[in-house]
């Protein structure tokens, strides 16, 4: 049998433009994003204070009574922002609910009318003091993070680097920031249920933060075995969503994975960001990811018309 290891790489060498680092960066990562199609990075810059000042907020903000949680619900939100309650959500429908409840933003935007844009809904600041301001600056990180992943994404395919500018970076392109609490479960009710169900990812890219309660698992259909994402100071948790995958033309994978329920005396808490891109851009066969004599595996679709067909079912 088998061992799936989820590379560890450090991404520091391309951030301070050591070509000869950033060479062997881009080999780890194409390889990576074709088998298993997950992997954790650091020397990412972001701060350690940032990240536990973040988590610290959130701790507060789940912490507040149900009834304060819910003035925020997402079902008041046009773009789908605010909080979601522990079972709403089922991406594994043999176990149920998912056993975690939630909360997300994106850029603040006005009501523009388009899937998924719009602006964030908050709880009063005297009832959470500084959880917005912490929460926006963790989000505009990480968003800043995503841009130079996805360059380095783009060298690994060949293509020039900034090939994903424009659908990752534009004011337009939509970017979600969704945070977790897992509350502890006893070792009966774990294997019943799940934190979350076994899904794979709906968009471009995932950048997760998680806390070291770990329950992050991958699946490697080889073995038909699922394997433990191990908890890694300092790291975050990148794959790749199925956009992406099809965009690759499937070289890169889009790889099924859950979150187990924690056996545990304390909640699990992790933020994971996603940036699925332009909703106007056309999803067709990047020109490096086809043969000569090879057809593309997928008719082309537009970012916004995947994503409303993956996001119809799961609430």
């Amino acid at each position: 049998m088998s061992k799936v290891t989820i590379p560890v790489i450090d991404i520091s060498g391309y951030l301070n433009n050591d070509k000869e680092k950033t060479k062997d960066i881009v080999n780890s990562l194409h390889a990576a994003f074709q088998n298993p199609g997950f992997l954790q990075i650091t020397g990412h810059a972001i701060s350690a204070s940032l990240r536990s000042a973040t988590l610290s907020a959130l701790s507060s903000f789940f912490s507040l009574p149900l009834e304060t949680k819910l003035t925020v619900h997402r079902n008041k939100s046009s773009c789908l922002r605010g909080y979601e309650v522990i079972g709403e959500q089922t991406l594994e429908a043999a176990v149920g609910g998912d056993q975690k409840e939630g909360f997300m933003i994106g850029p603040e935007l006005p009501e523009t009318g388009r899937f998924l844009q719009g602006p964030n809904q908050w709880v009063a600041e005297e009832l959470c003091p500084g959880f917005r301001e912490i929460f926006m600056e963790y989000f505009s990180a990480v968003h800043g993070l995503s841009v130079k992943v996805f360059r380095l994404v783009a060298l690994s395919l060949e293509l020039s680097e900034g090939y994903f500018d424009r659908f990752v970076g534009s004011k337009d392109s939509i970017a979600m920031c969704r945070a977790h609490r897992y509350p502890p479960t006893t070792k009966e009710m774990a294997t019943k249920t799940r934190g979350i169900g076994a899904h794979t990812d709906f968009g471009a890219l995932t950048l997760l933060l998680q806390d070291e309660v770990g329950g992050l698992e991958v699946y490697y259909e080889p073995d038909d075995i699922w394997y433990p994402v191990p908890y890694v100071p300092d790291a975050f948790v990148v794959n790749i969503g199925d956009m992406l995958e099809r965009w690759t033309n499937n070289r890169y994978k889009s790889t099924r994975h859950r979150v187990i329920s924690p056996v545990s005396d304390r909640d699990r808490y992790s933020i994971a960001f996603f940036n699925e891109g332009l909703l106007d851009q056309v999803i067709t066969c990047i020109p490096t990811c086809v043969e000569e004599a090879e057809e593309p595996l997928h008719e082309p679709i537009t970012a916004e018309q995947h994503l409303r067909n993956r996001y119809g079912g799961t609430y």
